[in-house]
C-alpha cells in the first residue's frame, strides 16, 4: 500500500469546490472492496480495470491507494452516534458494546479477518485506517465516559483513552486471538464478565454507582 497516487491536473471546466460524483466514488470503492473480498491485492491498475473509472478520476479522489483501501474496507460499518448520558450508565455502556458486537451482520466475517490481516501486514494501511475511521468511531464512548466522570458516577482520574482500549480489547481478543465468533455463547459470557470487571474498576463508588 505504499505507492502514492500522484495528483492529476483537473480537467477543463472543473472549478475548485465542484461536488464529487458519488457514482464514480461508489464504483471505485466497490471495485476496491471486491478485490479485498476476493483476497486480491488492490492496485491502481486492478481497481481501474474493475471499476471502469479512469486513473485521473481515482487520483483526484484519493491521495494514495492506502487511503482508498482504508475507506473501502470500512464500508458496511456504521459510525456510532452520541450515547445518552442521563440514564443508567452501566446499561447504556453494556448495550453499546454487547449490542454492536452481536449485530455485526452487515460486515462479513471474512472481510473482517481480511482487514485485520492486511493491516497487520502493512503498517501504513493500519495507520491510515486508524486515522480515518477507527479513531473517530471511539469518540462517542470516550465522550460518554467523560460525562460519567462529570456526573460523579465514574472515577475522576480515569484515562478514557486507556479505558476504551480495555473495553474494546476483550472483543478483539475473542475474534482475533481465540478465533471464535461472537455469537458463540462462551465468547458472549467472557465479554460480559470482562465488562463487569472494567465497570467496577471505573466506578467512583464501587458499592453501587450507576
Amino acid at each position: 500500500m505504499t505507492a502514492a497516487a500522484a495528483p492529476d491536473p483537473a480537467p477543463s471546466g472543473r472549478g475548485p469546490g465542484r461536488p464529487r460524483n458519488d457514482d464514480i466514488d461508489g464504483q471505485i470503492l466497490a471495485a476496491t472492496l471486491a478485490l479485498v473480498d476476493e483476497n486480491e491485492t488492490p492496485t491502481v491498475a486492478r481497481i481501474v480495470e474493475r471499476s471502469g473509472v479512469s486513473r485521473a478520476a481515482l487520483y483526484r479522489r484519493w491521495p494514495s491507494i492506502t487511503t482508498l483501501v482504508a475507506t473501502a474496507v470500512d464500508r458496511g460499518r456504521e459510525q456510532p452516534g452520541p450515547m445518552p448520558t442521563d440514564g443508567d450508565l452501566r446499561e447504556t455502556l453494556f448495550d453499546a458494546f454487547l449490542g454492536s458486537a452481536d449485530g455485526r451482520t452487515d460486515y462479513p466475517d471474512e472481510r473482517f479477518r481480511r482487514r485485520i490481516a492486511m493491516a497487520m501486514e502493512d503498517r501504513e494501511l493500519q495507520r491510515a485506517y486508524w486515522d480515518s475511521h477507527v479513531s473517530r468511531r471511539r469518540v462517542p464512548v470516550e465522550d460518554f465516559l467523560r460525562a460519567g466522570m462529570e456526573r460523579g458516577v465514574l472515577r475522576a482520574d480515569l484515562d478514557v483513552v486507556a479505558c476504551f482500549d480495555l473495553l474494546a480489547g476483550v472483543f478483539y481478543y475473542q475474534l482475533v486471538v481465540r478465533g471464535v465468533p461472537f455469537d458463540e455463547r462462551g465468547a458472549q459470557e467472557r465479554c460480559r464478565e470482562a465488562l463487569e470487571v472494567a465497570w467496577r474498576g471505573m466506578l467512583a463508588d464501587p458499592a453501587g454507582g450507576r
